[in-house]
Order: C-alpha cells, then sequence, then structure tokens
C-alpha cells in the first residue's frame, strides 16, 4: 500500500458548522450563507440558524496539510481542508467574533467559530483578513497561563505554573485547596490571537506582570452591582481589558501556554488575582491534541464541568464603562500636615 492511500494518523476533534448556518439577514448578500471572501460584502448582518447542529471534525496532519480524519461527520478521511480566510464580526450585544472559513474539495464550506456565537445575536461583518494556513486547529482556541506565572498553593506559597505537577493543591476562591487534575502545555508563535495578553503589575491588584491567552477569563467583584448584570462577581476576557497602556496584546517571537484542570471549573490566583481555570466540556475538550484530549477525557468521565457562576460581560458593557473602570487605582500617600 502505498503511502498517499494509507490511513492519515490520528488527529484532533473540533465543532464546526455548515456554511449556510451562517446566512444574510440584511445586506447585499440577503439570504445567502457564509461565503468566500471575493463574494461577501462587510456590512452584511449575518445570523446563526439554531436549527443546524454543529459538526464534528477531525483534523490530522499528512504530506504537510491539514485533512479530515477518521471519524469526522463531515467530509472523507484523507480530504484536504483549504483555509480561505478569517472573518471578523461584531455582535448586537457589542462582543467581536472571529470565524474561520474552510473548504473541502467537493465545495463544501464549513465555518470554525474562534469564540462563542448565539442564535439570539445579530452579527456583523467587519473584516475579512487572511485565514491561518499554517496553525493547527487545536491551536486557535487557548485559555492558558503563560510561562513564568506565579500561582498560589493551598499552603499559601506562590510557584511558577510551568513547576507545578499532577496532585499539587492549589487555592482556589470557592472550594479551598484544590489538587490539580491534568496539566497542558503548547508553545505558540506570539502573533494576531495568539499573542498573549499582558496586564501590567497593579492593574487588577497583580503582584507581577500577568501574561494570558486572550480568550482567557479574569474573575472581577464589583461592590456594587452594575445595572443589567446578574451578580456583583465579572468573568472578562483579557482581551476586553486591552486599554493600550495598562494591558496590552504583545506579539513576536514564542510563548509557551499552561493550562490547568481541576475537579470542577475554579477560579484560582494569578500573580495574586482571580482567574478561571480550564473549564471541562465537550466543546473545550475537543479543541485540544488528540493525546491531550484523550488524556483528559479518561480522567475526567462525563466532561460536565459546570461555568463558574460568575456574569460573563460582555464587550458592550465594558466599552459602556471602559475597561479602565475595572482597574485599581493606584493608592497615594496622604498628605503630610505642616
Amino acid at each position: 500500500m502505498s503511502v498517499k492511500n494509507a490511513p492519515p494518523p490520528p488527529g484532533h476533534a473540533c465543532q464546526v458548522l455548515s456554511g449556510d448556518a451562517i446566512y444574510v439577514i440584511n445586506g447585499v448578500n440577503n439570504g445567502d450563507g457564509l461565503t468566500g471572501p471575493e463574494e461577501v460584502c462587510p456590512g452584511d448582518i449575518y445570523a446563526l440558524d439554531e436549527s443546524q447542529q454543529p459538526l464534528r471534525l477531525v483534523v490530522t496532519r499528512a504530506e504537510g496539510l491539514q485533512r479530515v480524519g477518521m471519524g469526522s461527520e463531515i467530509g472523507q478521511p484523507g480530504d484536504a481542508l483549504r483555509f480561505e480566510a478569517r472573518y471578523t464580526m461584531m455582535s448586537s450585544d457589542g462582543d467581536q467574533v472571529d470565524l474561520v472559513l474552510i473548504s473541502l474539495p467537493d465545495g463544501t464550506r464549513i465555518v470554525l467559530p474562534l469564540s462563542p456565537m448565539a442564535a439570539q445575536n445579530d452579527y456583523t461583518l467587519l473584516k475579512i483578513g487572511d485565514a491561518p494556513q499554517d496553525t493547527g486547529l487545536a491551536d486557535l482556541l487557548c485559555v492558558s497561563f503563560a510561562r513564568g506565572t506565579m500561582i498560589t498553593l493551598a499552603s499559601g506559597q506562590q510557584r511558577a505554573i510551568e513547576s507545578l505537577k499532577i496532585g499539587d493543591k492549589v487555592l482556589s476562591r470557592d472550594h479551598g485547596g484544590q489538587a490539580i487534575r491534568w496539566i497542558g502545555s503548547t508553545t505558540l508563535r506570539a502573533v494576531g490571537a495568539f499573542a498573549p495578553v499582558v496586564i501590567t503589575a497593579g492593574t487588577l491588584g497583580n503582584s507581577g506582570d500577568l501574561l494570558v491567552s486572550q480568550h482567557h477569563r479574569m474573575f472581577l467583584y464589583q461592590r456594587k452591582r452594575s445595572p443589567g448584570l446578574a451578580t456583583s462577581e465579572l468573568l472578562v476576557q483579557a482581551k476586553h481589558l486591552v486599554d493600550h497602556k495598562s494591558v496590552f496584546i504583545q506579539e513576536g517571537g514564542f510563548v509557551d501556554f499552561f493550562s490547568i484542570v481541576f475537579d470542577h471549573h475554579e477560579i484560582i490566583y494569578a500573580e495574586g488575582v482571580p482567574a478561571e481555570s480550564l473549564m471541562v466540556n465537550d466543546a473545550t475538550v475537543n479543541r485540544l491534541p488528540t493525546e491531550l484530549s484523550e488524556d483528559v477525557k479518561a480522567r475526567f468521565p462525563g466532561l460536565s464541568q459546570n461555568q463558574h457562576f460568575g456574569t460573563e460581560a460582555g464587550r458592550q458593557f465594558l466599552d459602556s464603562i471602559g475597561p479602565e473602570a475595572l482597574f485599581k487605582s493606584p493608592r497615594t500617600a496622604p498628605a503630610r500636615q505642616r
């Protein structure tokens, strides 16, 4: 049997949508699904067809290309995947969503959302960009801390994340000391969506500069609950805190990212401030490389972790108050009396 006809090696799985599942409800291409970069029109407003269920796509690398792997619900094993474009959309609640358009040899188009999408929202196409041709799909979504991040242990001691081991007990906000059940790591080129967010020392009360992936959510507590929010406890994606002064995206070189899993989705302390752990469910685990996802599935049967109770703070709310409203005010020494 030739190498060309041999079955592709195991890959990793992710959830994708049919191109028709995201369609124009108002604009030049009214009624059309998401199409190629030469056909779409910025300003068109899209919606998500909730009747169309996500499809499982298994991706493997063979002969230098990303291909459909065994177990996919779409395409044939060995089919080459062509990454056509990356689209940026703005949802009706003010959040920004990135999508990757992928085509199969038979012309079928599928869409990989890089951020969650909701059927009740509308999405305005803002930007058409180049697709990440050389990046594995498992790397497109990453909730992690960068190498060197100091994590608080149950003992109160702080330890660099890369030196933590399975079984180490980490201090959690809600459940005290929690044993680490799994640690994963990956090295990515720090460009575009993979460049870390730098939260400079003191901005959130953090003892040192805190580097996290862009989708990583920080836990912030408001003394007074803001109108329109269900709780005073907020979960805020790091990318939404960027003000280009105290919080910025650092591009260039490579970055080592580490993710931690516990028995539950926990809020732990990184550089002294609360942030989420990796939440284990089917959607997150299927984005991991196969050797990692199989390990996580074995350790966490059912993949049923629930999100922490904190309210997700959307882009619209954060724009209305400005990210600085969530930052710590620097303390000033009281004036001396003459």
